[in-house]
This record gives C-alpha cells, sequence and structure tokens, in this order.
C-alpha cells in the first residue's frame, strides 16, 4: 500500500481540512458512544502539535441535501471537545450562507472547529466538482482520518482529495495498514471467518477470498445453506435454499484456488427462536426436521482450535451462530477467545470488521487482544471483497 501520509506535508501555520466521521449515537442529546470519537483524537492532536489550525468536517445521518435540525452534529461538540481537552468551535452553515468561509478566515493556529453537517449541502453526496471546489477553500491540507467513510465518493471524501495535497490521518493509517497486513501481503496460511445469517449478502466477499485465502471458515445461518448444498437436512434453520447452486460453485472455486472450506460438524440446536430455549449438541448429519441450527457446537469448536495452531493470519467477519441469545453465543466466544489467545501469544495476526462481529468480540471479551478492530462497518467489507475505495484511492502516491 503506497499512500500519503501526515509525515509528507508541511502544517505549520497551515489549515488542516480535517474529514472524520463522527457520525456516533446520539441519545437524549448527547453522544452515548464515543468509541469513533476517541480514535481520531490522536491525530486532531498530531496537527494541532504541528502548528495547524483544525478545520472538522462530517456528516451526520442522510438530510438529503435538507438542513434538519435533529441531524446537526452540534450535540457532538461537548463530547469532542471533551476527548481533546480543549474548546471546539461550531459552526452552523447551510452550506449557501458563507459561514463556513467567515469562521474559516478567522481560525488561527491552535483552533479546532466542526463546520455543521456536510450532508445538509445537496452536492456533498453527488460529489458535486462545485461543492468540492468550496471545501477546498476551507484548507490549505486535506486531511482523511474516516476510512468508514472511504467507500463513499462524496465531495468530502473524494472530491476535495483531488484539489488539495491530500493524505491520510493516522486513524486511516493505521486501518489501511492492518488491512494490508491482514489481506494483501500476510503472514500464512491465512483463515478467514465469515459468519451471519444470509450467503446473498456475502456472495462478492466470498468469490474474493477464496482467492486470496488458504481457509474459508463459514459459519452462522451462511453455513447452513453450504450443509444444505452438501444434502444435509438443517431443519427450521435459517436457510437460503435457492442459493445451495451457488454455494456448490463457491466450493468448486475455492477447491480449484486450493483454498480449503470448513463447515461445522456439530450444531446447538433448538426448536425455538430464544434465549435459554431448550437445546441440545447433534451432528450435522443428524440434524432433525423441527430444529433450528443457532450456534455450532464443540467439536466444531475443538476443530477450528487445530486449524489455528498453524495459522498465522485470522481475518474475521460475521459470528458463527445467534450470538444476542445465550447460550447461543458459546461458539463465537470461544473461537473468539481462541483467537485472541493466539495472537496475545504472537502467533497469529488477527483483523476484524463489522458490525456484528465488533460487538461479539466485545461480547466475548476478545476484542481487546485482537491486532485490530474494524468499527469501519461498509467499508471494511468492500475491502474484503476487493473493491476499490474512492476515499482510499485518492490518497494514493
Amino acid at each position: 500500500m503506497t499512500f500519503r501520509t501526515l509525515s509528507s506535508v508541511d502544517l505549520d501555520g497551515k489549515k488542516a481540512l480535517l474529514r472524520l466521521d463522527l457520525n456516533v449515537p446520539i441519545q437524549d442529546g448527547k453522544v452515548s458512544d464515543a468509541t469513533r470519537i476517541a480514535r481520531v483524537v490522536p491525530t486532531v492532536k498530531a496537527l494541532l502539535q504541528r502548528g495547524a489550525a483544525v478545520i472538522i468536517l462530517a456528516h451526520f445521518d442522510r438530510p438529503k441535501g435538507r438542513v434538519v435540525p435533529e441531524m446537526s452534529l452540534k450535540p457532538v461538540v461537548p463530547a469532542l471537545a471533551e476527548a481533546l481537552g480543549q474548546p471546539v468551535i461550531f459552526v452552523f452553515t447551510d452550506w449557501a450562507d458563507g459561514n463556513a468561509q467567515a469562521a474559516v478566515k478567522n481560525a488561527r493556529p491552535g483552533d479546532v472547529l466542526l463546520i455543521e453537517n456536510t450532508r445538509y449541502a445537496k452536492g456533498e453526496e453527488a460529489n458535486d466538482p462545485a461543492f468540492s471546489a468550496l471545501l477546498a477553500t476551507l484548507g490549505d491540507v486535506y486531511v482523511n482520518d474516516a476510512f468508514s467513510a472511504a467507500h463513499r465518493a462524496h465531495a468530502s471524501t473524494e472530491g476535495v482529495a483531488h484539489l488539495l495535497p491530500a493524505v491520510a490521518g493516522l486513524a486511516m493509517q493505521a486501518e489501511l495498514d492492518a488491512l494490508t497486513a491482514a489481506l494483501e501481503a500476510p503472514k500464512r496460511p491465512v483463515m478467514a471467518i465469515v459468519g451471519g445469517a444470509k450467503v446473498s449478502s456475502k456472495l462478492d466477499l466470498l468469490g474474493n477470498l477464496t482467492k486470496k485465502v488458504d481457509r474459508l471458515v463459514i459459519g452462522g445461518g451462511m453455513a447452513n445453506t453450504f450443509l444444505a448444498a452438501q444434502g444435509k437436512a438443517v431443519g427450521k434453520s435459517l436457510c437460503e435454499h435457492d442459493l445451495t447452486g451457488t454455494a456448490r460453485e463457491i466450493m468448486a472455486n475455492a477447491a480449484s484456488n486450493g483454498c480449503e472450506i470448513i463447515l461445522p460438524v456439530d450444531a446447538t440446536v433448538a426448536s425455538e427462536f430464544k434465549a435459554h430455549a431448550q437445546n441440545r449438541i447433534v451432528s450435522v448429519d443428524t440434524v432433525s426436521p423441527n430444529d433450528m441450527i443457532l450456534d455450532i457446537g464443540p467439536a466444531t469448536v475443538a476443530l477450528l482450535k487445530v486449524a489455528l495452531q498453524d495459522t498465522r493470519t485470522v481475518l474475521w467477519n460475521g459470528p458463527f451462530g445467534a450470538f444476542e441469545l445465550k447460550p447461543f453465543d458459546m461458539g463465537t466466544n470461544a473461537v473468539a477467545i481462541a483467537v485472541a489467545e493466539a495472537t496475545a501469544a504472537g502467533r497469529i495476526v488477527s483483523v476484524a470488521g463489522g458490525g456484528d462481529t465488533v460487538a461479539a468480540l466485545n461480547q466475548a471479551g476478545a476484542a481487546e487482544r485482537f491486532t485490530y478492530v474494524s468499527t469501519a462497518g461498509g467499508a471494511f467489507l468492500e475491502w474484503l471483497e476487493g473493491k476499490s475505495l474512492p476515499g482510499v484511492e485518492a490518497l494514493r502516491i
């Protein structure tokens, strides 16, 4: 990966136009989870320490080019100021009133300005050249620290990057380094764990991974479709029976690429989808018509622990079962802890991402011991699918 970083630009006395993802959860007018804010604090502080005024661009929700007061970034200001340990100047604008330009004109080194929701402007999501040009007047250098928005070709994520010296922020750089190490230049063998509900939502991902990794572990509801493709009964389990032919094609492609596919050999089944439902462990060859597969079983966990022994890189996207319902989180928890322990021991590099994945790893108490956990969601998934991300491509040397 060759992309420009903060070390390549002069910031002293400059105005740094910093794109962040501050689309954080708000409850009762306050930020309820400041995880995304915490991740970008090092970049903001680095810019300030190098003598810049920091002009922050960000979006919130989907106002679709209109001023929607409920979608203002103003409630983010107190949490951002607390995280930085200094005041943050909020600048309201509808992007047609000149407020942003006037505020930036008066900004001095050491100031931090947060400009109102970029999606209030009609030109943002359309990546309108005129709006990109307006944004470019607000800074001397463009810094993108919003990997989670890098799959969108918007004016503030891609358009303006072509009009100013453009570099990756520290969080963006860490994300790109982690993903490159895991997928583009990994230590082998590489194991990818892909779970979740539906094969249909991850066809591109599975297709790309069969060409990139040595072992592909399929779990969650997706695995049921692959088991059905092998002629196994899956009872009342979530299963896309119309995609069994596609599943067979994926398995055939994997075999031709030298990629081993690992499917569950046993399962935790129940007749009801609810927490603490009466359940039992069965072989995947003996699932009864009234059974729902809700988790992998202990034999599958043991199989995966053996496979991890000579694995050097793990990519993880999606849980093994209905982890939100106890006791159907046991399989995900057990494998997550095994990966975390191997990472802590220095045996593997582990990179995980996706909303359910992050929640599951946090629930298992394993996330902090992974090499890198991405909160980027759609951008993380598109990277794994092998797609180019406009916000990243604009930073390439």
